[in-house]
């Protein structure tokens, strides 16, 4: 089990102010709890997920209509089938898609997936979500 460190921190008043409004808004229960989401969310932004087992969420927006763009997104998924643990497909208008592709594995498998799907062409935008997987 983990231990909690107690820790200082110096802000200005009009910032902390803002941050407690900010946290009020959201949910939160308490400063502590606020603070540990952020850090987190900085060190998985960082790329400090590296040797540690996550599951994440691809987003892809495509348009169907690109040629081979099917084929090529159901090659490189299956290349990472141990990894894929759902994923859905949702018309966005005539045209273009939505793809959610949920993931578990090694972080840095993560993001090559991620990465492979992304350097498609056709594939307008692609975004990855990765959270600890326990």
């Amino acid at each position: 089990m983990s231990r909690l460190v107690r820790f200082g921190v110096s802000l200005e008043r009009q910032l902390l102010e803002r941050f407690d409004k900010s946290i009020k808004h959201k949910g939160y229960p308490t400063r502590s709890k606020a603070l540990a989401d952020l850090i987190y969310n900085s060190l998985v932004e960082q790329g400090k997920m590296e040797g540690r087992e996550v599951v994440g969420t691809i987003s892809l927006v495509y348009d169907h209509r690109k040629r081979e763009l099917m084929s090529r997104l159901t090659r490189v998924q299956h290349q990472f089938h141990h990894h894929i643990i759902s994923s859905q497909h949702v018309h966005l208008d005539r045209h273009n898609c939505l793809e959610i592709v949920i993931a578990r594995g090694m972080a840095e498998e993560i993001e090559e997936l991620n990465n492979k799907l992304r350097a498609i062409k056709g594939v307008k935008h692609a975004s990855v979500n990765i959270a600890t997987a326990g």
